[in-house]
Formats: C-alpha cells, structure tokens, sequence
C-alpha cells in the first residue's frame, strides 16, 4: 500500500507543477515552487508544501491567499489526470527548508571569512 501512496505522491507534484505553470494565471503564484506532497494513507487529503525565495512577510501572506483561492481550480485539472477514484483535499504548506539552507550556507560562509581571517594574523 505505501509503495501506492508514493506513486500518487510523485504523479500529484508533477501535475500540480505543470498546473501551476501553464494553467494558473495568478501573478501572485508565479514565484512558488511546489518541494513535496505527502497524502494520508486513504488518500483523501493531500499536503503539499511550496517554497517561495522571498522572506516577505506580505508576500507570503499574498501567496496563501492566491493559493487558497486556486485550490479548487488545481483540484479539478487534477481530477481530470488523476487515475484515482477520489481526488485527495489540498492542504498547501510553507517549507522553510530552503530558508533553511540558506541561513546554513550564510554561518558556514560566515565561519570562513573568520578563519581566513585568523590564519593571516
């Protein structure tokens, strides 16, 4: 059953990424990139986590709001797709691993400098 659920995770990411690049018009939702889905074990929900490569605040909070207002629209093209009775509920997440990764260069890069630094004293 879980290798099952895998595969509708990886068809459900690849069809909401080409959905969100060629269907949806929303100029709110042009800078998101879809990172991962994850469904329940029935299948009726699905969560899919997006990362934005900005950290504004009300940038994120217009994206939220784009992304709700998509949600049914997405639902349905997928509904055409998908090769599964029921079509699983979105439930959009933030992934803050990109940001994440990002602090982690910065104090690694940081560290560097420092014992460059150092080293030529």
């Amino acid at each position: 059953m879980k290798h099952r659920i895998g595969r509708v995770e990886g068809e459900i990411l690849r069809e909401l990424t080409k959905i969100l690049q060629k269907k949806i018009r929303d100029p709110r939702l042009s800078e998101v990139t879809i990172t991962a889905v994850e469904c329940t074990n029935d299948l009726s929900y699905a969560t899919v986590y997006y990362s934005l490569l900005t950290e504004d605040a009300e940038k994120e909070k217009e994206v939220e709001e784009g992304l709700e207002k998509a949600k049914g629209m997405m639902r349905h093209l997928l509904g055409q797709t998908l090769t599964v009775y029921k079509v699983p509920e979105l439930i959009f997440k933030r992934d803050n691993s990109v940001k994440y990764g990002s602090k982690i260069d910065r104090l690694i890069a940081e560290v560097k400098k420092q014992d460059a630094e150092r080293a030529s004293k």
